[in-house]
């Protein structure tokens, strides 16, 4: 990993740290109603830090929106795997279309353009698929115009679209998240003036805001796919960059009492039964240990831990004590009973950061767990710290067992080092345009399917200890002819991605030039191997490289 790319990962680790709202945060919302309740949740979120830029979502991306103990891009418009830091693939995607409002570059307007709670990754071709459409249930008597298994896109059923020719129909699963996503829109900038030629699901009022066809649709989603423990820890994290939160995740309660069944009624905060019974903590138990595996030296990792009972009275008081209390930490003091109590209970996120090497441990103290609020238990947290790892690039080798649609990849690393996983590079050339993918692999060999014989396609490797990648090995390519290795003749590929373009071949090159549409020499490079990037603005270029290969024609976005 590069030394700048580590400061970056540190940097947003102890940023996007998780933040539970503070006491008294939506103490305004008590006693308010209806419109009044919309304006005062407004009157709580609108103002807030903006992130850096539009063009810097990536890095903030990273923290809300990657898998847990994973670098996999958590895509709710795709199940294609991609990983971070790499956004190759991905778009910066506004689910709440930022066509739909009027740019008028006031500052209201510049927020609702770079607001985490409603921007997501989002693979190409599904963000492309999906355009300005609004939400909706696609009607499945028509062949979608668009259906990748995760998301689809099509004409709406009777009584949805709102005119829109087409609607956006999201995976069951996500379908309270972009539910939840819109009520936060509408409420966050009801002070906006939407564009009329997109009035698909709102109106120009304060309350309510969206149309009747959009409240049923997203009163439906909401109910349906209640708020998930994915949501819950991105909405702390947003909160971390922004200074403000989604309280339709923080209490799901309030779409009802704005929109739904409970209009008419008015909000209490805290408005709950006092418990009966036997206070009860199911889990953590007594002794209960929570590893946090290994981590490298100046790194930090995670670990969860459930709470989850029945009858408890009052908020548990957490504290970290004997041991290495210096290394483990809590985001918060205390979980509120009504938290544990819930059905789904809730998720403490501890951290482990440890400063130096070797076996680390502490114990979490919680205070509050019978009846009369007395009683207690502990849990132990464990974990090691080992030296950054230096990891050598693998050597990638000829493949093996090629058949008409499938092989398998190979390769090796140094007998002294040690990797957790492994990431295969994946190019497939077809008519001279490469397609990559990246795989993860827990193996020294994966099976690769999906081979065509009429193709011809490469891979390399690289090596992941600790989340730190190793260099990336030679490159293999795998024919119709079969295996030729790193050293066979193959013609040169180039391919563009967003403020670079990225050269591959199989043996060294030399005098790698790049010209610009009007014949100026932009860039050159006296040899390149491997896989090489070059920096550049969005344009088109033509790629030369030594005698006897054939311009490459190729587009920076």
């Amino acid at each position: 990993m590069k030394l700048s790319h580590l400061i970056l990962a540190i940097a947003l680790g102890t940023l996007g740290a998780q933040a539970e709202a503070p006491a008294g945060y939506y103490s305004s919302l008590d006693g308010k109603k209806e419109g009044e309740l919309k304006t005062a949740i407004f009157n709580r979120i609108h103002n807030f830090r903006l992130v850096s830029s539009y063009s810097n979502l990536p890095q903030y991306f990273r923290v809300t929106d990657v898998y847990p103990e994973s670098n996999r891009w958590w895509d709710m418009y795709s199940d294609i795997p991609l990983y971070a830091p790499s956004f190759q693939g991905l778009n910066r995607e506004h689910s709440f279309p930022k066509s739909w409002w009027k740019q008028n570059g006031s500052v209201e307007y510049t927020s609702a353009y770079v607001d985490l709670n409603h921007l997501y990754p989002s693979e190409m071709k599904a963000n492309t698929a999906k355009s300005n459409y609004p939400l909706g249930e696609v009607d499945m008597s028509y062949t979608p115009t668009f259906d990748n298994g995760v998301c689809k896109v099509g004409y709406p059923v009777q009584g949805q679209g709102g005119g829109a020719s087409r609607v956006f129909e999201p995976a069951d699963e996500y379908k309270g998240d972009f539910a939840r996503a819109y009520f936060y829109m509408v409420t966050c900038y009801q002070n906006l003036t939407w564009n009329q030629s997109y009035m698909y699901m709102v109106n120009q009022n304060v309350y309510p805001t969206l149309n009747a066809w959009s409240v049923r649709l997203l009163l439906k989603w909401h109910r349906e796919d209640q708020v998930s423990e994915k949501e819950q820890m991105r909405n702390d994290k947003v909160y971390s960059f922004q200074d403000n939160r989604n309280p339709f995740i923080d209490m799901p309660e309030l779409v009802e009492y704005i929109w739904g069944n409970r209009v008419g009624e008015v909000f209490h905060l805290n408005d709950t039964p006092d418990p009966v019974g036997d206070a009860e903590l199911e889990t953590p138990v007594n002794g209960a240990v929570l590893e946090f595996g290994q981590v490298a030296k100046g790194s930090k990792t995670t670990a969860k831990l459930l709470f989850k009972g029945s009858n408890i009275r009052q908020a548990l008081q957490l504290k970290i004590y004997r041991g290495d209390t210096d290394m483990f930490s809590t985001p918060v003091s205390s979980i509120s009973a009504t938290q544990v109590n819930s059905p789904e209970g809730t998720w403490l996120t501890l951290t482990y950061a440890p400063t130096e090497t070797g076996m680390h441990t502490a114990r979490l103290l919680i205070s509050g767990t019978g009846t009369d609020g007395a009683g207690s238990r502990g849990v132990e947290l464990r974990g090691e710290c080992l030296d950054v790892p230096t990891l050598s690039a693998p050597t990638a080798l000829a493949a093996t067992d090629i058949t008409s649609d499938s092989y398998v990849a190979n390769w090796t690393i140094p007998e002294s080092e040690t990797a957790d996983y492994f990431i295969i590079t994946r190019t497939r050339y077809n008519n001279g345009v490469p397609t990559v993918e990246e795989i993860i692999s827990e193996g020294s060999g994966e099976l690769i399917e999906e081979f065509n014989l009429s193709d011809s396609e490469s891979y390399s490797v690289r090596s992941v200890r600790l989340g730190y990648e190793s260099p990336e090995s030679n490159i293999v390519f795998v024919s119709h002819s079969g295996i030729t290795d790193a050293n066979a003749e193959v013609p040169f590929t180039v391919y563009g991605d967003e403020g670079f373009l990225l050269v591959r071949a199989a043996t060294d090159l030399t005098d790698v030039a790049v010209y610009d549409v009007a014949g100026r020499l932009v860039a050159f490079l006296a040899t390149a191997s491997g896989a090489t990037e070059i920096a550049l603005p969005a344009g088109v270029y033509v790629v030369t490289a030594g005698s006897g290969t054939s311009p490459v024609k190729v587009t920076v976005r």
